[in-house]
């Protein structure tokens, strides 16, 4: 059973990442997260210990968030393993990173604070070559062409994709997107020699 401590702190947590992708990482303070949150003055400061504790929470949060659910990865899981199959899976993936809007542009502002705090940017890294380990993984247990190399060539070219839609989205039409998707695809990874 959740406590309500916890779902009050998720809620906050849930705030922050709105305060860091409308008002930046400066932006973001307990007084901006009680009001974004709608809980009395004082509240998030009763939770987070200081500011490197929420912007450290609210990294791990949007992580949670990013996640895929477990009917989603039911179905990749049981996709095919050629290349139109990661192509669509690579489509998926941009359209739901690119759906949390929010979160992803907190997810930026983290990134760029932890240039200035080192305790954030060892967690960041920590969670983000998680990520990439375990994208590689995944990866390499699906039976889908490529190797490790094309999954993190394919993690930088789509992140790339996704900061441009999500902050200058006029930049490519969504058809061009898809194509760009296929492309890197089809030109990082190499199929499987039998």
């Amino acid at each position: 059973m959740v406590r309500r401590n916890d779902l009050r702190r998720a809620a906050l947590v849930d705030a922050a990442i709105e305060v860091l992708a409308a008002q930046g990482a400066r932006g973001l303070t307990f007084r901006a997260v009680d009001g974004e949150a709608a809980v009395p003055a004082g509240t998030a400061s009763n939770y987070f210990a200081n500011r490197d504790d929420l912007l450290t929470q609210t990294g791990a949060r949007v992580y949670e968030r990013l996640h895929p659910d477990e009917a989603t990865i039911a179905r990749q899981r049981a996709a095919g393993a050629d290349r139109d199959t990661y192509v669509r899976l690579m489509r998926e993936l941009v359209d739901r990173v690119s759906s949390f809007r929010s979160g992803y542009l907190a997810l930026l502002e983290l990134r760029l604070e932890a240039t200035r705090r080192p305790g954030l940017r060892a967690v960041l890294t920590e969670r983000i070559r998680e990520d990439v380990d375990a994208n590689v993984a995944y990866h390499e247990g699906s039976g889908l062409p490529g190797d490790a190399t094309a999954v993190k060539l394919l993690y930088l070219a789509l992140n790339w994709l996704i900061v441009e839609q999500l902050t200058l989205p006029d930049v490519f039409t969504e058809e061009e997107r898809d194509r760009l998707v296929t492309a890197a695809v089809e030109r990082i990874v190499v199929p499987d020699r039998d």
